[in-house]
């Protein structure tokens, strides 16, 4: 089956929460009207099936046919957004200029000129690593650089992909401040991007470090940004205020109301923290809720039942094959350029 294969639904699904989201969310001017009833968003492009933030991964995922694309971003030493979701190269899935994978992490990208980065490939996954069993069925597209923010915005342009917005994740460890930005600069690095290239209207930035989304808030207020959230046994981000800005789980009823407290519209959390409960607790809080990472169809059946507002998938091919049997509107395709439409993955 080609990615054009998949049906075109007539209709937006209204789900729990949207209604007192979206008002909210008009009021401050937040959340645009093109923000779709229901968002299927392709995680770091499509990384189940696709070098993960590599220009190659987003074509695939507008190919598929996604809402939003979600992305990761860095800043490098001369103040350029690239994307990337690691603070130095992956040794997994990076080689050198000679085609050998690296050894190390190296540097961090905050301490490297974009100069410096443009001999590295990130098109494959090194088939020794633990990374490669994760995602067998990603197919390898060699000769991708790691893309700056503004050379995606640049083939969204050029493929007229006018209807796909842009999630932007900062990826900055409040514990490891000389890996990455501070907070404000981080924040004007990437406001700047969006600016030139016309895409406010497109974008909103999504952070486990608030401190990012408050920056944002207070130079870009015209920007929604979306609250994510791990409690998970090796990452909590809620529990002592390192990641929240110095909001405390302990302080307040439950995560969604640590997220309003912080002034949040939307909120993002690993999907294995959510229950029913939660959700229906966060639309009387007036929140989006929009979980990472879900690939396996059974969690997104089970999450679409709930009413969340949205999915981030590696998968975006299974969610759409859901959504479009459950009569759901999808989004546009984007016929791409490259070898991925040539070789079409089996369903």
């Amino acid at each position: 089956m080609s990615w054009q294969a998949f049906p075109i639904a007539g209709r937006f699904r209204t789900s729990r929460g949207r209604m007192a989201g979206c008002a909210a969310a008009a009021l401050l001017g937040l959340w645009p009207l093109l923000a779709p009833a229901f968002d299927l968003q392709g995680h770091r492009g499509a990384r189940g099936l696709a070098p993960e933030n590599s220009l190659a991964g987003f074509e695939l995922a507008l190919a598929i046919g996604v809402h939003t694309l979600e992305l990761d971003v860095v800043i490098t030493a001369d103040g350029v957004p690239v994307i990337s979701h690691d603070t130095a190269p992956n040794p997994d899935i990076t080689r050198d200029a000679s085609g050998r994978w690296l050894q190390s992490r190296g540097l961090p990208f905050f301490q490297r000129k974009l100069s410096e980065l443009a001999a590295l490939d990130i098109g494959r996954i090194n088939p020794v690593s633990r990374y490669a069993t994760v995602f067998p069925r990603q197919q390898p597209v060699d000769g991708q650089s790691i893309p700056t923010l503004a050379a995606l915005f640049e083939r969204v342009r050029a493929l007229r992909a006018d209807h796909v917005r842009f999630n932007i994740e900062t990826k900055l460890d409040p514990a490891r401040p000389a890996e990455s930005a501070p907070p404000m600069a981080f924040a004007h690095a990437v406001v700047e991007v969006v600016r030139a290239w016309g895409m406010a209207s497109r974008v909103s930035i999504q952070s486990f470090d608030w401190r990012t989304l408050a920056a944002v808030r207070q130079i870009a207020p015209d920007l929604p940004v979306i609250h994510l959230t791990a409690q998970l046994p090796r990452f909590n981000t809620v529990e002592d205020g390192q990641w929240t800005g110095g909001l405390r789980l302990g302080e307040h009823e439950d995560v969604p109301a640590l997220v309003a407290a912080a002034g949040g519209q939307v909120w993002s959390p690993h999907h294995g923290d959510l229950s029913q409960q939660l959700i229906a607790r966060a639309g009387r809080l007036g929140l989006q809720v929009i979980p990472w990472t879900v690939n396996e169809v059974t969690d997104m059946e089970r999450l679409l039942d709930w009413g969340v507002d949205g999915i981030i998938t590696d998968y975006p091919d299974r969610l759409r094959t859901l959504m479009a049997q459950r009569g759901m509107a999808l989004p546009p395709v984007v016929e791409p350029p490259t070898a991925l439409n040539r070789h079409p993955h089996d369903r």
